[in-house]
């Protein structure tokens, strides 16, 4: 039996700070900071279009967190946050529906 479908690993996050990143070339971008449970990890995604940063704070999302880091505006992101398109094309977050343990693997 495979062991996990997925190249990519997904792990579990709670979003500890957020605020807008106007620096950034892309509009509506959004920097996060997360806790992965054993580590806090950095995010930079075009969230603006459908969320608040200070309503991000507390909520667990999902991150791709082996693919590498990128910087963008000087900010080092360290994971891709992970959503799907709305009819506009803009991210919307991928979130367990209850709490689960941080760190917690997709699979």
């Amino acid at each position: 039996m495979v062991e996990s479908p997925f190249d990519v690993t997904i792990e579990v996050g709670d979003v500890i700070d957020a605020e807008p990143f106007p620096e950034a070339e892309k509009p509506e971008m959004t920097k996060l900071w997360i806790d992965l449970g054993d580590e806090e990890i950095q995010s930079a995604g075009q969230l603006a279009h459908h969320y608040d940063a200070d309503d991000l704070v507390g909520r667990q999302v999902l991150c791709a967190t082996n693919l590498g880091s990128v910087r963008i505006a000087g900010f080092k992101s360290e994971a891709l946050t992970v959503g799907v398109p709305s009819e506009e094309g803009y991210p919307v977050l991928v979130s367990p529906d209850e709490d689960v343990p941080l760190g917690a693997l997709l699979y």
